[in-house]
Parts: C-alpha cells; sequence; structure tokens
C-alpha cells in the first residue's frame, strides 16, 4: 500500500487534515532522547518483539533524501524487518517544515490504524515529538524566500548572535520558544515573525489516542564517549564518498547541507580541514546539540527515563509497553521470529 508523503513545497500552503478522531489512529509509544543515545536500538528490539508494530522517525534530517550516514538513517535491510516512515521526503534543496512531516505523519497513522499496527515514534527533534505526539498546534504561517536566503546569508557572515539579538528584539514572544542556539531555527523565526507576527506559542491539545512516552539517557561522560564514536564510525565508513556525491547533485548552498558532519565533510574534502580534524569537529558540533536537546527533554512531562545502552533498560521498556497495550485490552502481540 503506498503511504502519504510530503506535498511539494512549491505548491500552494494546503490545510493540515484535522487531528484523527480517537478511534481513528494507533496507539503510540514515543522513544525520545539526546542523539547517541540507542534510540534506534530500542525502537527496532520493541518493534520485533511485539511484532505488530511500525516505526516513524522523528529526526528533522533523516527526511532529507541521501543524507544518510551521517544521520544515522536506518539500512534497506532494517527497513524491510520493520516498517519505517518518516524517511526520505524531501530532496536537500526543497525547502522542508514541520507542517509537511505533520501531513505525512497523520496520513502514516490513518494507514496504521486500518492495518491495526502500533507505532513507535522515535527521535531526537523535539518539535516533531511535539506536534504528533503531544498535539502541538502547527501552521504553515507562510515563507518568504527571499527574506530567508537574506536571512541566510546573514547568517553566514556575521554568525548567529546578530540573528538572535534581532529576534529577541522584534518577536520577544517568539524567542523564547525558540532553540537560540539553532542557526536554522532561528532564521526560521525571524521568516515566520515576518508574515506572521510575534505570538505566543499555541498550548497542546495531546495525541489523539493512547500514547506512552519512553525516554534514554546517558550521564555526560559516558555519553560523549558514545558521540566520539559514532563520529569516527561514520567517518570510516562512507561519510566523507555521502557527502561528495551529494555535492555532485546539489550545491553546497542548500540549508540541509549545515547539518552536523556534512559541514565538516565538505571542509575536508576542500582540504580546509583533515580527516581527523573533520571527526574531531563533527563531534564537538554533535555534543552541544545533544546538550541543548537534553535541555529540551528535561522539560518533557511523564516520560519513563531509561539508561541507554543497557539491556535491563531494554528489558524494561519491553514490559513498559506490554503493560500499556495490555490496560488498553489489546491481545498479547505475536511474537516474531528472525534469523540471526
Amino acid at each position: 500500500m503506498p503511504l502519504p508523503g510530503a506535498s511539494s513545497p512549491d505548491s500552494p500552503a494546503v490545510p493540515l487534515t484535522p487531528a484523527p478522531p480517537l478511534s481513528a489512529v494507533p496507539p503510540l509509544i514515543v522513544i525520545a532522547g539526546a542523539t547517541a543515545t540507542g534510540k534506534t536500538r530500542l525502537s527496532l528490539a520493541l518493534a520485533e518483539a511485539m511484532g505488530n508494530a511500525e516505526i516513524i522517525s522523528a529526526d528533522s534530517r533523516q527526511v532529507i533524501r541521501g543524507m544518510d550516514i551521517g544521520t544515522g538513517k536506518v539500512d534497506a535491510e532494517t527497513r524491510r524487518r520493520v516498517p519505517h516512515h518518516g524517511l526520505d521526503l524531501a530532496d536537500p534543496d526543497e525547502p522542508f517544515t514541520v507542517v509537511d512531516y505533520l501531513r505525512h505523519v497523520r496520513g502514516v497513522l490513518a494507514a496504521m490504524h486500518e492495518r491495526g499496527t502500533v507505532a513507535i515514534l522515535v527521535g531526537g527533534t523535539g518539535l516533531y515529538l511535539r506536534s504528533v505526539a503531544r498535539g502541538l498546534p502547527v501552521a504553515d504561517t507562510g515563507r518568504d524566500p527571499t527574506l530567508r536566503a537574506e536571512l541566510e546569508a546573514r547568517l553566514l557572515a556575521g554568525g548567529l548572535a546578530p540573528l538572535v539579538e534581532e529576534l529577541r528584539r522584534t518577536a520577544p514572544g517568539v524567542a523564547t520558544a525558540t532553540d537560540l542556539a539553532n542557526g536554522h531555527r532561528v532564521v526560521r523565526a525571524l521568516e515566520r515573525v515576518a508574515v506572521a507576527g510575534d505570538h505566543p506559542p499555541p498550548a497542546p491539545v495531546g495525541y489523539p489516542g493512547p500514547a506512552l512516552w519512553l525516554g534514554l539517557a546517558l550521564e555526560p561522560g559516558r555519553h560523549r564517549a558514545a558521540i566520539d564514536q559514532r563520529a569516527a564510525h561514520q567517518f570510516a565508513n562512507g561519510l566523507l564518498e555521502e557527502a561528495s556525491s551529494l555535492r555532485g547533485r546539489f550545491d553546497s548552498t542548500p540549508g540541509s547541507f549545515s547539518a552536523v558532519g556534512y559541514r565538516e565533510a565538505f571542509a575536508a574534502l576542500d582540504g580546509r580541514l583533515t580527516v581527523e580534524e573533520a571527526t574531531a569537529a563533527t563531534a564537538q558540533r554533535t555534543w552541544a546539540y545533544a546538550r541543548r536537546q537534553r535541555t529540551w527533554f528535561r522539560r518533557e512531562p511523564d516520560v519513563t527515563w531509561l539508561t541507554a545502552n543497557d539491556e535491563r533498560s531494554v528489558t524494561i521498556a519491553k514490559e513498559a509497553a506490554q503493560a500499556f497495550l495490555d490496560r488498553l485490552g489489546e491481545p498479547q502481540p505475536p511474537r516474531r521470529t528472525t534469523d540471526r
């Protein structure tokens, strides 16, 4: 069955599909946490244990086609084993917003309800998670491509600080709800303010069905070591080749190419950094991003937090998921056996 995808970003704005009624969405298990905490591993363990689950990625970089190694995207064999959604929805030079993402996911959830499967929403992009699992209202408040290009040029030329100051001065309400350490978010916020003005963030309306939140966390020392290992693995396993291939098909200006790892890979390809320096810079920038994610997720209520990369945590997560389904009156799902 073909699954609904995102509409073309160049087409006229299309209103979001209204939130499905309670009976029209599947049970939802959320796996949240910062990058490099083992979310993908846990999602696969849960999906394979339940046997009737499908995974939805909540990662704003994994929606981009061709950006696989640097975003930690699951491979084709894994996708054959467990159905995945929310991946490869736009080319690197196509605009793609949370509105596009939510439109895609609502279609996926409706189809999953028809199939009678359980949804596992997994990722580290807080806005994506909240838009789906908290019912955070989002709206396509309009785009101004010319202004956005100007803002991105200012970001490259003058850095983030002047844009942050402008956002705080012109739209303090939006500024308080924006990740001010994320250049992409600040540029988008300024673009949105220019079109729609300074409005306080809307209140969440909740997921229109039963939901369970699980979170993965690591103490800082172990987390930093995991990030260092991840960066080294990416550069040793094809990130430079992937970046070269992308630049052969697109120029180096798409905003998506500022993603952690790709900017550093381009610098290594151009000789501005050695591979070792690019690897270290990627790890450093990933760690800074992970710290912002940790701050974001600390604000999330009703999350069962588990120690990442711990076998006991996998067992606890499986038990929590089964108890969640049992409380809904669901029969115990059939166990899937796979050849190892």
